[in-house]
């Protein structure tokens, strides 16, 4: 078995180190969720934490890690008598992103219990993770319904499997750890308040630490094994505090001046529902517990508020996450009691600061791509280029429009029926879903059609010898249902940042239809992209990506000004999708072109036409232009739609033109509202057409 990296020669990550060993004291406290950019120990740290939980009693042979002292009555493999067990290290199991709903939960044998009548249950990662650590790397990119799942089973400490009237009920308790990268996407806000404490991460800047961090990781690679002696030591100090945190924890006092700090805080952050505060109130518990105290102090109350609140704060997800410690300091202040126990608003430290560790700090893998990140909101800036014939200004680049309040828009879909990854945008061909039909099994049955089965056998039956009440079931009886729900799908957004666009003052409404579109992709799970033209080309502002956020921080830093190159920035996203479809052919594409429809002068026309650019500038070449690169997407059966963004007393609708070149339809900013007239639903379908 290869040697973790220890957990004491982590180096920094203080608030992991510490969640972790909380979640370790006390698993009532709801698990950790930790983001950060790749290569922070993210990983390491929670592989390491392993090595540290104390020994568990099993019964033997008990498939379910059924407590010798206490078994579960309702375990599948009991029942047990209480009596001695044996002792075996706690586990930690690893959910694979791609994980069916089989493996994670379990799986009944369909065929067995109807042609046999045998319950055979396989049991699936929850049974192996009970009274341990289960870890989800990615989680952000785990199918809704699995993580529906696997938070329940944590919130309930129990898994339930059935299917067609048969049932089975396992303990499942579990330290639930899940790690992401906040760039590949977000959790939904349900999911996020179900993990007990958050912490973010990051690659240090601090050169010395740097500096160890790779000293440490060249060390545990040449030899493990002399690398995890050398903290040996430092390692069974910790391994000793959490058994006796464990033991002090039952004796821990979480006066009535805790209670009111915990509750006023909830209350200034206004997070939602009563489950922060009894986080917090777990979590300020274990604190006392770690720091070897049956007291609960205000120091104990604004570690927990930091580590309980963050995720539970955001409204929206363009919120950054993290709390004002200002403002927390103040309202622990204000609601300090006459209880000892909250007459002070500490600061985290004294005894309350964790050290779980030996000499040197903590520790960590070492982060080889950590040099300076992309903040997210600066896009590159093409050279200014020449300004449309009608606009004076649009010959210098101005700056970035900020955004109109986002705003609820109508729902779009793809036409027709896909089979991409689970969401909530377009009809797809699901695992989960309404029962549309069904038909014989592609290897192995996963859910099965009950009333289809058995007519499929009962023309069978005076052959099989059945005479009387009953029927028998073979195999090739057996029918697979067929189920619809909803695919998540590529939203690729195209958006005029031209002068034309800036100077009749139209960018900041623009970038709220964009931002709204981009708040209803995160709730229905789509990817995005960001392409954007002006000046002389069109540039790819960011690549299809999970994150929301992301894409809303380059909108918002995104400069206006220039000449309107709109067959290249047609051009672009069609480059874009074709390498999508290579990257993931199941995923349909949306296309929403956001433009006044208007083009001038640009680097395609010239490049096509072999004149120079300036005898485009009268507008019928590029707009030629933009209509050829148009029908390539209807050529494709790519959905679309334009947001027409003409204002004025004249329009000439050249957005509508357009829309008609692509084969899809126009909308106005307006009409793009969800409480408008205009319905977007019908007008996407006339694109069903060319997409059945």
């Amino acid at each position: 078995m290869t040697t973790p990296f220890p957990f004491t020669a982590v180096v920094g990550q203080d608030d992991l180190r510490l969640a972790l060993l909380l979640n370790a004291v006390s698993p009532a406290v709801g698990g950790v969720l930790v983001r950060g950019e790749k290569g922070t120990a993210k990983s390491t740290a929670v592989r390491a934490l392993s090595a540290l939980l104390p020994e568990v009693a099993v019964v033997p042979g008990c498939r379910f890690s059924c407590d010798p002292a206490a078994p579960d009555p309702s375990c599948p493999d009991g029942p047990h008598e209480p009596g001695p067990g044996a002792q075996r290290a706690a586990r930690m199991v690893e959910l694979p992103v791609g994980a069916s709903e089989d493996r994670l939960v379990g799986a009944l044998d369909i065929e067995r219990a109807l042609a046999e009548g045998v319950k055979a249950f396989e049991p699936g990662l929850l049974a192996d993770a009970h009274r341990g650590i289960l870890y989800v790397d990615e989680v952000n990119l785990l199918h809704d319904h699995l993580v529906d799942l696997l938070l329940d089973a944590a919130a309930m400490g129990a898994s339930y499997v059935e299917r067609e009237g048969v049932s089975v009920r396992h303990a499942a308790r579990f330290l639930l750890v899940g790690t992401m990268n906040p760039e590949e996407g977000e959790l939904r806000p349900q999911l996020l308040d179900r993990f007990g404490l958050t912490v973010e991460v990051a690659a240090s800047r601090e050169p010395e630490q740097r500096v160890e961090v790779v000293r440490r990781r060249l060390a545990y690679d040449d030899d493990p094994a002399a690398f995890a002696a050398g903290w040996a030591g430092e390692e069974a100090a910790v391994r000793q505090r959490i058994v006796a945190a464990r033991e002090l924890l039952p004796r821990v006092r979480l006066g009535d001046g805790a209670l009111r700090q915990i509750a006023a805080t909830c209350a200034a952050f206004e997070v939602d529902g009563m489950r922060a505060d009894i986080v917090m109130a777990r979590t300020a518990t274990a604190l006392a517990a770690w720091a070897g105290r049956t007291d609960v102090l205000a120091e104990d109350v604004r570690q927990a508020a930091l580590l309980a609140l963050p995720h539970r704060r955001r409204r929206n997800p363009f919120d950054a996450p993290g709390l004002d410690e200002d403002k927390l300091d103040e309202t622990l202040e204000q609601s300090s009691g006459s209880d000892e126990e909250g007459g002070n608003g500490g600061d985290g430290g004294g005894d309350g600061d964790p050290d779980p560790d030996g000499p040197g700090g903590g520790g960590g893998r070492p982060a080889p791509d950590a040099g300076p990140q992309d903040d997210g909101g600066s896009a590159a800036r093409p050279e200014a280029g020449e300004g449309g014939q009608s606009q004076p200004s649009g010959s210098r680049e101005q700056a970035p429009a900020r955004a109109a309040e986002p705003f609820r828009t109508k729902a779009l879909s793809v036409p027709g029926i896909g089979e991409g990854a689970a969401g909530r945008r377009s009809r797809a061909r699901t695992e989960h879903g309404r029962t549309t039909g069904a038909r014989r099994p592609r290897g192995a049955l996963t859910k099965l059609h009950l009333a289809a089965t058995v007519q499929a056998a009962a023309p069978h039956q005076r052959a099989r010898g059945r005479s009387g009440p009953g029927l028998v079931i073979r195999r090739d009886d057996l029918r697979q249902a067929t189920r619809e729900g909803r695919e998540g799908n590529l939203v690729l957004f195209v958006v005029d940042a031209s002068g034309s666009m800036a100077a009749r003052q139209r960018m900041g409404a623009v970038k709220g239809a964009v931002l709204s579109l981009l708040l209803d992709a995160y709730q229905r799970r789509d990817k995005v992209g960001l392409v954007t033209f002006r000046g002389k080309d069109a540039e790819v502002a960011l690549p299809p990506t999970s994150s929301v956020d992301a894409a809303a921080a380059r909108l918002e830093s995104l400069p206006t000004g220039g000449r309107t190159p709109l067959a290249a920035g047609l051009l672009k996203a069609h480059e874009v999708l074709r390498v999508e479809r290579l990257r993931d052919p199941a995923r349909r594409a949306l296309v929403v072109v956001v433009t006044d429809g208007r083009a001038t002068g640009d680097g395609a026309a010239r490049s096509a036409s072999g004149r120079d650019g300036g005898r485009a500038t009268g507008g019928t070449e590029p707009v030629a232009l933009a209509r050829r690169a148009a029908r390539l997407f209807a050529a494709e059966g790519t959905a679309s739609v334009v947001v027409d963004c003409e204002s004025g007393p004249v329009r000439l609708g050249l957005a509508g033109q357009l829309a008609g070149e692509l084969g899809g339809t126009a909308v106005t900013l307006d009409g793009l509202r969800a409480d408008s007239i205009a319905g977007l639903v019908r007008d996407v379908q006339g694109t069903s057409r060319r997409a059945a």
